[in-house]
């Protein structure tokens, strides 16, 4: 099975959290984090920098690694490096998405999130906790 290593932002704005929907192929209406495919050479934080540039027109700051997440779909396995960020320039900007929300630990089970990314939606929910405390 063909492996795709991929990276993910979980950004963050103060208690929420910023999701965005797929706009186009065989996933499309489903949520995920904003992200994508690693270049060859390429470190996964410079992919996530890249990648949000790229995809919602702003900047970021990797705060922490989260966690890797392994996933197979039904035509590839997926390996995902994700990281908590945060927003250093301007408002994101949906360039392939068609929609976006910033949600709250009690909003994140609201939407149909791919099933890679929902895996990581009981860390995020500590990540929000832990930061109220």
């Amino acid at each position: 099975m063909k492996t795709i290593e991929v990276v993910a932002a979980i950004i963050r704005r103060e208690d929420r959290i910023f999701a965005t929907q797929r706009g186009y192929g065989d996933w499309k209406d489903w949520w995920e984090f904003p992200g994508g495919k690693m270049e060859p050479g390429e470190t996964p934080e410079a992919a996530l920098v890249r990648e949000i540039r790229e995809e919602l027109s702003t900047e970021i700051c990797i705060d922490k690694f989260l966690t890797t997440v392994d996933y197979d779909y039904p035509a590839f396995h997926l390996t995902m490096h994700c990281y908590m960020c945060s927003l250093t320039g301007e408002a994101p900007h949906l360039n392939e998405h068609e929609a976006a929300r910033w949600l709250s630990a009690a909003e994140l089970f609201s939407v149909r999130w791919l099933p890679a990314d929902e895996g990581l939606l009981p860390l995020i929910a500590q990540e929000l906790k832990e930061s109220c405390q």
